[in-house]
């Protein structure tokens, strides 16, 4: 008879921080596991008992006290099934980033993660010391074999624990969504087993935490590279696999294969998973949007409601003299199709009483982009005024292609708590919204197909300030996200003079940009954590 493990792989949505929350958690977990799917393991994300990533928090000493009564909470209060959690693990002044298989009150398998990333997102030569050895343990027959995260990026990892006797591996990570990061992770790991010739099973968290977004999409592998089981993405669950012990070789048993997602529909729901986790974990009550019927502010406000439901999300227009007639009719439509609380308020009060009152210093000059703004921060005293009386979180609207050049006002539409399609090129906002309306029109179809428009002018149109937005995005996306020169870029077919000019806006706004709330990550190279150009800089485009 062929020795079997039955694993549970617990896709959870954790907290930073709530230590004790997540521990809770993680004892309930532990007995479904074990008196629901009687498995002999069950495994949790990376850092699971903090949260991932704790960042700072690591050097506090309460975390680390509290961290430490969390092991023991869970090693002495769980029996009668095995328990892969990770911690931080303190060793006098090292931290590292460590996991532990828990059973029967005692440790029986302890692993340091070896590699440290230290790009994009990630820093965690900041707070951690790579651990150096293979980590395995022997379950019902079979040899397991540890890692964490990074350790399936390179080969060094998976190699030893195999040279350590491993006949599988598992990986528990912390690996958060950007787009097509799901074939990206299966792929690496293909190689990985490829190379060892060992299956793999790999476990990913959930759940927004500020920027960031984890996506599950956890996923067993055999030793072929062939997976055999994949969890649904952006949705928490125990996710179960029998490891059957053949005189071959550890073969996991198929499960259930989730498809993958489009391109859309993944950063529509990494939009609303951050969103959700973001309102919720802060404790708000609700959210306050300013709608002024454009394509923006609709899709912020239809991920609003999908993320904490309708009855939680107020929208206020606030019409001024450029407002159209299409604009107002709208907004009401798309307030009206949702069923959230709508507002009219106007600023034409407001703003001549601010103009009045800089009459004296402004004298006869010429109505300017001064006055635009003037109208951007009427709006955005009153949402914050709402926001302050009513304890909802303003939601604010602007879009990556908008706050990469500017094109957004300090202080008026970039004030806010939350910034969702922050990371969202213009061009995506359109597609996401067509995205959205093919379970429902829940955005006016003029609102999508109408040209873009801030208002604040007669006639205005984006395209009167930038280039479309069809030009405009590539440039941006070729610049922020693969660091190309103006020569690389213009190569691509496009006006040198245009580059330059996109290029310069860029540098030249990213003062508002440090001052802009955070909002969800979807890209490779995002306005936020892995963004770090300087304000202060001579440089210039082209370089000498």
């Amino acid at each position: 008879m062929n020795d079997i493990v039955k694993v549970a792989l617990a896709q959870l949505d954790l907290a930073v921080g709530d230590v004790a929350g997540n521990t809770a958690r993680i004892i309930d977990f532990a007995t479904r596991a074990r008196d629901e799917e009687h498995a002999d393991l069950v495994v949790f994300p990376e850092l699971s008992i903090c949260g991932y990533p704790p960042e700072d928090l690591l050097f506090h000493t309460g975390l680390r006290q509290s961290v430490e009564n969390a092991v023991a909470e869970i090693r002495d209060n769980v029996f009668g099934i095995a328990m892969l959690i990770g911690f931080p693990e303190y060793d006098g002044n090292d931290i590292y980033n460590s996991c532990g298989v828990f059973l029967d009150g005692a440790e029986i398998c302890h692993y340091r993660k070896q590699l440290l990333p230290n790009y994009s997102v990630f820093d965690e030569k900041r707070y951690f010391s790579p651990g150096k050895d293979a980590a395995v343990f022997k379950m019902n027959g079979i040899r397991i074999g540890l890692t964490i995260c990074e350790d399936v990026w390179q080969p060094g990892p998976i190699g030893a624990s195999r040279a350590a006797g491993a006949e599988c591996v598992i990986a528990i990570n912390g690996s958060p969504y950007e787009l097509n990061t799901q074939p990206n992770r299966e792929q690496v790991v293909r190689q990985r087993v490829r190379e060892v010739g060992l299956p793999a099973l790999y476990l990913n968290m959930v759940g927004g935490q500020d920027e960031l977004v984890f996506d599950g999409g956890s996923f067993v592998m055999d030793a072929n590279g062939e997976v055999c089981l994949r969890a649904q993405p952006f949705e928490e669950g125990l996710h179960v696999v029998a490891l059957d012990g053949t005189p071959a070789g550890v073969v996991p048993q198929s499960g259930s294969v989730a498809e993958p997602l489009s391109t859309e529909e993944s950063v529509y729901r990494a939009l609303v998973t951050g969103t959700h986790d973001y309102v919720t974990k802060h404790g708000f009550p609700g959210v306050v949007i300013g709608l002024s019927g454009g394509i923006d502010s609709a899709l912020v406000m239809a991920i609003a409601c999908d993320a904490i439901g309708a009855d939680r999300v107020r929208a206020v227009m606030m019409p001024f003299r450029y407002t159209s007639t299409m604009s107002q009719e709208d907004a009401a439509e798309q307030a009206a199709t949702l069923g959230v609380a709508y507002d009219v308020i106007p600023i034409e009060p407001m703003y001549d009483a601010t103009v009045r009152q800089l009459q004296p210093i402004f004298g006869d000059s010429e109505p300017d982009v001064t006055e635009e703004n003037i109208q951007a921060r009427c709006r955005g005293l009153l949402l914050m005024a709402i926001s302050n009386k009513t304890g909802r979180m303003l939601l604010t609207t602007g879009n990556k292609s908008e706050m990469a050049v500017g094109y957004a006002t300090l202080y008026g539409d970039m004030a806010g708590g939350f910034a969702p399609i922050k990371d969202c090129s213009k061009t995506l906002v359109y597609r996401l919204a067509r995205y959205r309306n093919t379970s429902g029109e829940v955005i006016p179809e003029r609102v999508i197909t109408r040209p873009p428009s801030a208002e604040l002018r007669p006639d205005q149109k984006d395209s009167d300030s930038l280039p479309d937005y069809d030009v405009l995005d590539p440039i941006l996306e070729a610049f922020i996200e693969e660091d190309l020169s103006v020569a690389d870029i213009t190569e691509r077919g496009f006006d040198r003079d245009t580059v330059i000019r996109v290029l310069e806006m860029v540098k030249r706004n990213e003062y508002k940009r440090r001052q802009a709330p955070p909002g969800v990550r979807i890209s490779g190279r995002a306005f936020g954590r892995d963004w770090r150009y300087p304000i202060t800089s001579g440089y210039r485009f082209p370089a000498p």
